[in-house]
């Protein structure tokens, strides 16, 4: 048997932004995971049991453009594994789908390890990283590079599209409460939408998205510096340039507002909006009593998380 996992990862800073070649900043989230496990298989065929998205069936079975099915094609075609072996591969994961916490890259970065490590194909975090962003194509249309970025590497990461990947280190570790709104964040179509606003005023939107990549840029700085009421500040006013570009939704909003009554320092929405989740910076005493006020106020579910 073989065994991979991969992180969850959660967007602080420069979401949709980072589509259009400003900064972005997302770092794990430990506390969820994905995990694959490859076994040699006694029967014909490579089986997949996916429960948590009730997904029992044979490779070829599944439509080619299945992510699941896309990933396994594509890594054995890389290899020129032919012909095809006898496997059973179990899929489990914590993250939650469609909440803008990379539960499809996480599988995708932990299945292609699993399946690389089982048949002895060797592959960097590189070679993982641009080949996890190529099945992101299927589940994202046109996806920022970002989930699969942070979960392959599992650090945090300062993030511009076709540029060198850049780590950054965090001065004084720091709490996060991320809640889940419990409806799920169509990030294809909040992308596509963004992109209409975007052709319909180039030069205005260009100043918004100039904006938003200051504010990463600063967080990147503030979060270096261990600066943690200013950090909450740049959120609030993210969540603002968030709510304008049509991304919010009235779940986030009344939970961004919830946090920040209850006492966060800071909130905003997280991923690509319209449902998902939303985090907010929180004293660690404050984490329990501000994640209560999220659930009375609506939140499905809360992650309590310390960014190291």
């Amino acid at each position: 048997m073989t065994i991979s996992s991969a992180p969850g990862k959660i967007i602080l800073f420069g979401e949709h932004a980072v589509v259009y070649g400003r900064p972005a900043l997302a770092v794990p989230v430990t506390q969820v995971h994905a995990e694959v496990e490859v076994t040699d298989a006694s029967r014909a065929g490579i089986w997949i049991d996916a429960p948590d998205v009730n997904l029992h069936a044979e490779l070829m079975r599944l439509p080619s453009d299945h992510p699941i099915a896309a990933a396994i094609h594509n890594l054995f075609f890389q290899f020129h594994i032919s012909p095809f072996p006898n496997l059973e591969i179990r899929i489990s994961s914590t993250i939650p789908v469609a909440s803008g916490m990379g539960s499809g890259a996480a599988v995708t970065v932990a299945l292609t390890r699993a399946l690389a490590s089982h048949l002895s194909c060797s592959m960097s975090d590189e070679e993982v990283n641009a080949f996890t962003y190529e099945i992101e194509k299927l589940h994202h249309g046109t996806p920022s590079g970002i989930d699969n970025t942070v979960v392959t590497y599992a650090r945090p990461v300062y993030f511009v599209r076709d540029q060198p990947i850049e780590t950054f280190s965090v001065g004084q570790p720091f709490t996060i409460v991320i809640a889940d709104t419990g409806i799920p964040a169509p990030t294809r179509e909040s992308v596509a939408d963004v992109r209409k606003l975007f052709e319909s005023d180039e030069k205005y939107w260009d100043n918004v998205f100039d904006e938003m990549g200051d504010i990463s840029f600063a967080a990147r700085h503030v979060i270096r510096e261990g600066w943690l009421r200013m950090l909450g500040s740049l959120m609030d006013e993210n969540h603002a340039y968030l709510q304008e570009l049509t991304v919010s939704s009235p779940e986030l909003d009344r939970l961004v507002e919830a946090a920040r009554g209850a006492g966060a320092l800071g909130a905003k929405l997280s991923g690509g909006g319209r449902g998902g989740n939303m985090i907010a910076l929180v004293e660690p005493e404050m984490a329990e009593t501000i994640s209560a006020a999220l659930k009375a106020a609506g939140a499905q579910n809360t992650i309590i998380t310390q960014i190291i």
